[in-house]
């Protein structure tokens, strides 16, 4: 995991959920120990209106590991100050055989150690050019 202490940001973000992703899916660890090492046990993230707490986001690494997806993170802006973060990037994924780009405004909180506290994120579904090319 990334130290967020005097680091880029928008390298900090990128490498954050990708270290995060592949840590996830790298072997059988319990969901709940690869949480802890990136996120504090109080961490709150509002995804379009839902609010995640620690459970829930352990709970949402089921089905990540079970369809295992493949992705990049494109940042396009990111800015910090003190401990916060805001950022807009794109998602690309792609997971049982199609491709998604979700455009992501994130704005969130982090521990000197890089782990995430607290997030706000609003985000779109963006198409994508296999999906440009099935349009008639």
């Amino acid at each position: 995991m990334p130290a967020f202490t005097g680091s880029d940001p928008a390298q900090f973000i990128a490498d954050f959920f990708t270290s995060f992703n592949e840590h996830l899916l790298a072997d059988d660890e319990d969901a709940a120990v690869v949480v802890d090492r990136f996120h504090t046990p109080d961490i709150v993230q509002v995804a379009d209106g839902h609010r995640i707490d620690r459970d829930k986001l352990i709970a949402h690494t089921r089905p990540v590991r079970k369809n295992r997806p493949s992705g990049r993170l494109d940042v396009h802006e990111a800015i910090a100050d003190d401990d916060r973060i805001a950022a807009r990037y794109t998602l690309h994924v792609h997971q049982r055989g199609k491709d998604l780009a979700i455009e992501v405004c994130f704005f969130g909180q982090f521990t000197p150690d890089g782990r995430m506290r607290r997030a706000h994120m609003l985000t779109r579904t963006a198409t994508t050019d296999d999906q440009s090319r099935q349009r008639p």
